[in-house]
């Protein structure tokens, strides 16, 4: 018994590193498309406004655009919003991958809404 336990543990390991990376790059892509979404939304309030929901407005000011409210980033953190944007005429949004710091690897890397 004590033999089939520990198959058990140990195939469950092996599962999970396996299928650990799966989650990350699934998360990764959910939080791209997330942040090509609320770049649409934005240049939807651009045209109806005239300009750009500003730093201290944020991305909430694009609720009544969502048919929700505004997502967290699928580490359940808040989006970075920042306009100007640093990189070009359009905001800058970004989420701080798995441990919601900047910069990092892997699934800590940084998802960007200029790249």
């Amino acid at each position: 018994m004590l033999v089939v336990i520990t198959i058990i543990a140990l195939f469950s390991v092996v599962a999970y590193q396996l299928v650990t990376p799966a989650f990350d790059e699934g998360r990764r892509a959910a939080a791209q498309a997330q942040i090509d979404n609320l770049i649409a939304v934005a240049q939807l309030f651009n045209l109806d406004k005239g300009r750009f929901p500003t730093q201290e407005e944020g991305i909430e000011v694009l609720r009544p655009y969502l048919q929700k409210d505004v997502p967290l980033d699928p580490w359940n953190h808040p989006w970075v919003y920042r306009y100007p944007g640093q990189h070009g005429p359009l905001p800058d949004i970004l989420c701080y991958g798995a441990d919601g710091v900047q910069g990092g690897e892997g699934p800590n890397k940084d998802i960007v809404s200029w790249r």
